[in-house]
Parts: structure tokens; sequence; C-alpha cells
């Protein structure tokens, strides 16, 4: 059993660390889930660009895309923010 200390920290186990590839300086994500806490170590940045290409490559063509006067601004905004990333990525 694991004890919550003053501060409201807590070890994971080493057995469990091990297991979840958690080693030090693993970023985790902590949320509550059904009333319980959960950890789960944050992707790779290598899974995240894997799973963002393919989300991307199933949305479909850049010509399925709505001009941009026909969106909300919102979307807009958010368009216009990955165009400018892609952009400056391709420098």
């Amino acid at each position: 059993m694991v004890q919550v200390d003053s501060k409201g920290r807590i070890v994971l186990p080493k057995k469990l660390r091990e297991r979840l590839g958690i080693v030090p300086g693993t970023e985790v994500d902590i949320r509550e889930e059904n009333g319980k806490a959960v950890v789960e170590p944050e992707p790779e940045p290598e899974q995240v660009i894997d799973r963002m290409e393919r989300l991307v490559g199933e949305t479909g063509a850049e010509s399925d895309l709505k001009p941009l006067d026909d969106v909300a601004p919102s979307a807009r905004r958010h368009r216009e923010a990955v165009d400018r990333g892609a952009r400056e990525d391709s420098r």
C-alpha cells in the first residue's frame, strides 16, 4: 500500500514503474476516471506525430475543405494556425 505525503505526492512501486516504462523525467497524465485516479505515461513525441499524421490522412484532401469564409471564426483561426505551423516546419 502506498501513502500520500503532506504535499500530495505518492511513490509508484518500482515493479509498476518498470512495467509502464516510467523512468525519472517521464511525463505522466493524471486524471480522474469513475472516481479513481489514473496515472498514464504521456506518449512519446513520435507516437503523437504518427497519430496526427494518420488522422490528417483520414480527414480527406485539402480540396474537401470549406472556403475560410464559410467556417466559424474559431475554425478559421485554428486552420490559419495549422497553416502557419506547416509553413514554419517546412523551412
